[in-house]
């Protein structure tokens, strides 16, 4: 007899919590939103700042550019940006050279090998670019590629890459004293940039048999190389000949 009247209480209860519920995850969602747009902001501001501030002491030997898997047929906007701003940055004269590093890691292509071939593609010459290889993590990019750029004798080095990993990695760089300066993607510079997506064959950069780093390696593992705590201080040294990687330079 009372039942309906239940029916409807209990309707009412949880129409209520729903209602609560979707609210705090909206207000949670908002929140999260701010704080995402906030830091974006903030990230995007320090980059022109620096960038002003590193221009100064440009030209330099040579720039430092990390890698972006490539996936079959045409690069991810990440790889794009970063390889447009190091093309800028070459043809405005701020900088003599480029390493662009990466290794197969997470697609079957070498990641230094595609950039390469889109930066000649885009007009910089190829005497100008080299390739380091074994770097599997963002950190590893820029320690590997610092060894390599002071193995070819370069003194003037800087990391050329988005506001994001430019941040990430500046706390790196400190922790293992590289000398090493910052020039990030300026964002409102690079929109000016008519860009354009040029044919490659990416074939020459497959590698066979490929087996992706997060099929090797479980997630500790593979946080603890993204937080630059597998570095290999043998590589690149001089010191020890058979172990440096052949360069990739044409």
């Amino acid at each position: 007899m009372n039942q309906p009247r239940t029916n409807i209480f209990f309707g009412k209860l949880l129409s209520w919590l729903y209602f609560f519920l979707m609210s705090k995850f909206f207000k949670l969602n908002l929140l999260i939103l701010y704080v995402t747009f906030l830091c974006t902001s903030c990230l995007k501001q320090a980059a022109v700042k620096s960038f002003k501030t590193n221009k100064q002491n440009a030209p330099y030997d040579v720039i430092i550019v990390p890698g972006f898997p490539f996936e079959d047929s045409v690069w991810h906007d990440v790889m794009k940006i970063r390889i447009y701003w190091s093309e800028y940055l070459y043809e405005k004269g701020y900088v003599h050279n480029i390493i662009y590093s990466g290794g197969a890691v997470h697609s079957p292509y070498v990641e230094s090998e595609i950039m390469k071939k889109y930066g000649i593609a885009l007009g910089i010459p190829a005497e100008h670019i080299f390739t380091e290889s074994m770097a599997k993590h963002s950190t590893e990019n820029l320690y590997y590629s610092y060894k390599l750029a002071k193995l070819q004798g370069f003194e003037k080095i800087a990391l050329a890459t988005d506001p994001y990993q430019n941040a990430m990695l500046k706390g790196f760089a400190r922790r293992k004293d590289l000398d090493v300066d910052f020039i990030p993607i300026v964002f409102d510079t690079l929109a000016q940039i008519n860009k354009i997506d040029p044919p490659i064959d990416p074939a020459f950069a497959y590698v066979e048999n490929f087996v992706a780093l997060s099929e090797k390696k479980g997630f500790f593992k593979r946080m603890k190389g993204t937080l630059g705590f597998n570095v290999d201080p043998n590589l690149y040294n001089v010191e020890s000949p058979a172990i440096i990687p052949k360069l990739g330079v044409e």
